[in-house]
């Protein structure tokens, strides 16, 4: 059973860190492109990052690009987010998924809660 599951999310600061995890569960990582994804309130859900399977090359949104850092571990089935900089337009509900996702194995995700 393909399961993603989310963690990491809480309160940040303005200007901030928090570093996000996804643990995958029924298949094997190294083999797939994989993601982060959000979605802010009132808003569709959007790409933030991806890295390949190949060679972990990565693509970032332009509103993250130099403050965020995608990176994966294939031995422990777990990918990761670390946001630097944080700033409110951030705030979301932060999820993982395959690049292209995959609609029937969305998580919970994870919230991303920034104020001061």
């Amino acid at each position: 059973q393909v399961q993603l599951v989310e963690s990491g999310g809480g309160l940040v600061q303005p200007g901030g860190s928090l570093r996000l995890s996804c643990a995958v569960s029924g298949f094997t990582l190294e083999y797939y492109a994989i993601g982060w994804f959000r979605q802010a309130p009132g808003k569709g859900r959007e790409g933030v990052s991806f890295i390949s399977s190949a060679d972990g090359s990565t693509q970032y949104a332009d509103s993250v690009k130099g403050r965020f850092t995608i990176s994966r571990d294939n031995a422990k089935n777990t990918i990761f987010l670390q946001m630097n900089s944080v700033t409110p337009e951030d705030e979301a509900v932060y999820y993982c998924n395959l690049v292209p996702p995959v609609q029937s194995i969305w998580g919970q995700g994870t919230q991303v809660t920034v104020s001061s």
